[in-house]
């Protein structure tokens, strides 16, 4: 099998997909914007090329590195990034070069805000109103109809870019004073706590693997106040959550294929369904699948592209990993040599520096730490996030 991995550099950690598709037999030939000797050894050791390109968003520049890949490694059979940022452009290579998997017909479908609001509704799970927009009076219009506050957002975006609250008509008119940059909607603004249904499925819709992970606080919040985020996975996925999860899979009708579910849970417990990611869940969560499981899940993955069977893998969840973040700006009341001797086993990693990227939503350091008690996580994000 030929594989295309597009930026098989980032996010740092997903050079574990490439040496995994390795591992079976696979050849990987990467396609990045990265200069080949900053890769890491591993990654340049576990693909056969690498074809440099100094810019992923010229697409005129990726179909010659494909072409190129294709007349010296002969036929393509899949094309992936798992990066929300490349999957319409993927789309369009694997409809160029006949590959099997989503093409830009699903990505309009599957990615836009609108678009996903049509499929939830086909498939009759609960969804906050939708309408798209291009100016106040159609966002007036909509608020007399549903009220305030409403959330503007871009109709195709990544986490809490470019979106904001509005709560009245003289807010509807000072966020709208100037055109907006792209295609936006709006939505009622939901009061809940964020969960995900999180995993993977196989070349024939099966769901092998689900968990869950709770927020904090929303993104955009977080975002827009500069809060220090806090997520988590769940030893337990809610029975009400996997049954709408497995709802919004079979609708998107997806195949070996990641998926990253957002859903709100109501103050009643009740869950509604916010957005589709066809890919991984962001930062780190890959590796706190691992740890709260103790699997491999890059393997796994591996495992279901290349056709071979899973039915032998098991897993449970045991633990709570959690992400806690922290920001640079900000003076906390404990030094990192404190929170190491507190922490002791329970703390996995440390980053003192993110990619900038991750920056507004999830902070600009991170401890991960892994627990067996709830009540114990959370005491240690206390001690984490305590300011002066």
């Amino acid at each position: 099998m030929n594989f295309v991995f597009i930026s098989p550099h980032f996010p740092p950690q997903f050079f574990h997909f490439v040496t995994a598709l390795r591992e079976r037999g696979v050849t990987v030939l990467g396609i990045g914007d990265a200069p080949y000797d900053s890769l890491r050894g591993e990654l340049r050791e576990s693909m056969r090329e690498y074809y440099f390109v100094p810019n992923l968003h010229d697409e005129d520049a990726l179909l010659r590195a494909a072409g190129y890949l294709t007349w010296k490694h002969g036929r393509i059979h899949r094309i992936d990034s798992l990066n929300e940022s490349w999957l319409e452009v993927e789309a369009r290579l694997r409809e160029d070069f006949h590959v099997p998997g989503l093409h830009p017909a699903d990505i309009h479908r599957l990615r836009s805000k609108s678009g996903m609001a049509e499929v939830f509704h086909a498939a009759g799970v609960p969804h906050p109103d939708l309408i798209r927009v291009r100016d106040a009076a159609q966002v007036k219009t909509f608020a007399a109809k549903v009220g305030y506050p409403l959330v503007l957002k871009p109709d195709v975006g990544v986490g809490a870019a470019h979106t904001f609250k509005v709560a009245s008509d003289a807010e509807v008119d000072a966020a709208l004073s100037h055109p907006l940059p792209t295609s936006y909607v709006a939505q009622p603004f939901v009061r809940g706590t964020i969960v995900t249904y999180d995993g993977i499925v196989d070349r024939h819709g099966a769901i092998v693997f689900s968990l869950s992970h709770q927020y904090s606080d929303g993104g955009m919040e977080t975002v827009l106040e500069k809060r220090d985020i806090s997520f988590w996975s769940l030893q337990e996925i809610p029975p009400g959550l996997d049954v709408l999860g497995r709802e919004v899979v079979a609708a998107c009708g997806l195949r070996e294929r990641w998926f990253h579910l957002e859903f709100f849970r109501l103050p009643d417990g009740r869950f509604i369904v916010l957005e589709v990611n066809l890919r991984p869940p962001g930062g780190f969560i890959t590796d706190m699948m691992n740890y709260t499981c103790d699997i491999d899940v890059y393997r796994l993955w591996a495992r279901v592209v290349t056709g071979d069977p899973v039915a032998d893998f098991r897993y449970t969840p045991r633990y709570h990993v959690c992400h806690s973040a922290r920001r640079k700006s900000r003076r906390y009341k404990h030094t990192h040599k404190q929170i190491v001797e507190r922490l002791g086993p329970s703390l996995l990693i440390y980053k003192g520096e993110l990619p900038s990227v991750y920056h507004s939503l999830m902070g600009e350091e991170m401890y991960l730490t892994r627990h067996a008690d709830l009540d114990a996580m959370h005491e240690a994000v206390r001690f984490i996030q305590a300011t002066s």
